[in-house]
């Protein structure tokens, strides 16, 4: 499932706003990929730096496959 936080309430909670006053947009989502579990247990989070970097799919593979266990 992928979800969107459009009114920016948890990016802040979970570290992935980024604030810069040079930048015209001033705040912005990073990019991050974050796997919850159905009691809503964060179970893997990662926040890429850079927003022109990609998780490893096989990454995410590895973090899906350890959040089912």
């Amino acid at each position: 499932m992928l979800l969107s936080d459009f009114r920016r309430q948890m990016l802040t909670a979970y570290g992935a706003m980024q604030t810069d006053e040079q930048s015209p947009v001033y705040r912005y989502a990073k990019r991050a990929y974050f796997i919850v579990d159905k009691t809503g247990t964060v179970k893997f989070m990662k926040i890429m730096d850079n927003p022109l970097n990609l998780l490893d799919a096989d990454e995410v593979l590895q973090a899906a496959k350890a959040a089912g266990s």
